[in-house]
Order: structure tokens, then sequence, then C-alpha cells
């Protein structure tokens, strides 16, 4: 999901940092895949990677990319962990943590709760394995770039021990504090997209009904102060030609993660309306038979037509 426009490429390869005998990556689905095959051309240490399906392998065999099982991965020096969500991340730890080794850091950068992410460190941790979150934002043409935007929760220690790893695969790279962080912040930045993908809808079913289309209504509004990333990305490219494919950040997706945005708030004793009320639209949308479409699709559940 995007956290701000994309900036420029770096057309200078990052310093791998430390010397490495190799680097795991483990999850290569969306994001992963191109995640994967950046680093393996950037980073210049040896990469082994695991998933469920044959596919990606292949595909990153040409850069390099070995596969491996959970029990290879086990012995790297840092694994990447690119999964749908935290039930995901916890499972694999657990197979991959009796094979762990003190000095390993493993860094997560799927979006997962944070309360599971703390949990995890502190386990991991109190072994001598380092531990990161490091959520990833942007779109996927924007992972296919390397251009993504990942917040990193860890130790001064360990995220600069990561961060030229992390810098093959993203252009803006931000410590956001102790583990956990990195989530705190890739949450509530999902759950500001979700919210702006339904006030877009709304001004949409409005517009529409007296007489402005929305061909005319988006782009005019983004020559305005109501411009956004959010409008000029999901509301031209996605609802404006109506089109919510597959095997982009799925309404389940987002489900998930504004789920995680609303654990936080009622463990804070905080009541968010307006996340409640999108989570709401999302679940109607899932319930309409759009679960595994890009979820600006909530479009059809605010603006039937």
């Amino acid at each position: 999901m995007p956290a701000s426009p994309a900036a420029p490429a770096s057309t200078a390869t990052p310093s791998p940092g430390p010397a490495m005998a190799a680097i795991g990556f483990i999850g290569l689905g969306v994001m992963g895949e191109p995640m994967c095959g950046h680093l393996a051309r950037r980073s210049g240490i040896p990469i082994l990677a695991h998933d469920l399906r044959a596919e990606p392998l292949q595909r990153l065999a040409a850069h390099g990319v070995k596969a491996g099982s959970l029990h290879d991965i086990a012995a790297a020096d840092v694994i990447l962990l690119s999964l749908p969500d935290g039930r995901a991340v916890d499972a694999v730890v657990g197979q991959l943590e009796p094979h762990l080794r003190a000095g390993q850091c493993v860094v997560d950068t799927s979006t997962s709760s944070v309360e599971l992410t703390r949990r995890i460190g502190a386990r991991l941790t109190a072994n001598g394995i380092l531990y990161a979150d490091a959520p990833v934002a942007r779109t996927r043409e924007a992972a296919s770039r390397g251009e993504l935007s990942i917040m990193v929760g860890a130790t001064e220690d360990t995220f600069a021990r990561i961060r030229p790893i992390l810098q093959t695969m993203g252009t803006d790279v931000t410590h956001c504090g102790p583990v956990g962080c990195g989530q705190v912040v890739k949450i509530l930045n999902n759950m500001l997209v979700f919210q702006h993908c339904g006030a877009l809808a709304e001004a949409i079913a409005i517009g529409r009904r007296h007489g402005v289309p929305p061909d005319i209504l988006l782009p005019t509004m983004a020559m305005g102060s109501g411009d956004s990333f959010v409008l000029r990305n999901h509301g031209l490219k996605a609802m404006l030609p109506g089109e919510f494919p597959d095997r982009a950040f799925s309404t389940r997706y987002a489900i998930k993660d504004l789920s995680y945005a609303l654990e936080m708030a009622a463990t804070s004793g905080l009541d968010m309306a307006a996340a409640n009320l999108t989570m709401q639209r999302l679940k109607q949308a899932e319930q309409a038979g759009h679960g595994e479409q890009y979820h600006p699709v909530v479009l059809r559940v605010i603006d039937p037509q």
C-alpha cells in the first residue's frame, strides 16, 4: 500500500554491509517475488528462497536465486519473511526457531499485528536472535521498480545491520522505533488508505447522481486541494476504469490490516468510528463476492449501479 509518492529510484547499488554467507527469503507473492529479485541483483550476496509455489522460484532462478527448504534457510545470516498475515508469520517462525542460532537476524516484511510482532521479537531476542519488523508500503508496481517505502521496528544496531539489505528493494527505509513500531506505522498508513478509498467512493456516488461523471470529477479534484496519492492511484487507475484485479491488494487483505488497526484502538480504549465504518463496508464488499479483488472495489458497495 502507498505511504507517499514514490521517490526516483537510486542508480547506485547500496553497500551490502558486513560480509554474509547467505540471505534467506521466505514468501514470493505479489510483493515478495520482486523484492527478492532486487535483493539478488543488487546485494551481491547469495540468496536462498522458499515458496509453496514453484513458478516464482523458477523465474527468480534467472537472477541467481536458489530454492531451499525452511531447514536450509534457517542457516542463513539474515532471513526475510514476506507472508500473507501474522498467523503465517507465527507458523513459519515456529518452524525456523529450533534451528536458529544466536547472532542471526529475522526480518518480517509482512504486515502483522503489533502484539504478535512484539511477542515473537521478545522470544527470539531472549535467545540472542535479532528481530525486526519491516513492513513495506506502496504498490506492486513500486515493488517491481525497487521503490518501496519500508517502515522498520528494531534496535539501532539491528537497523544499521539490515538497512543496506532493505535499500536494495526500497527507496525510503525509515527507522520508526523499537520492534513493533514499523507495524504501527504501516497499519495506520493502510487504515488511512482504506478510509480515503471510501471517501472517494462517496464523492463518486454523489457526483454521478448530480450530473458530474467520475471521468470529470476525479481528474478535476486531482488539480485542487483534494488531490492525493490515493486519488491519483486508487481513484484514477482503479475506480475510474472500474478495474479491480485479483492478485493485487485484495479486500480480504484490507480487512486483515484494518483489523490490526482496530485491535490497537481497542487496546488503547479508543472508539474509531471512521475505521469501524470502513471495516463494515469492506466486509460488505467481501460478502458481495469481491473478497479476492483489489480493495478499491468497495466502490461497488458505496455506489452500486
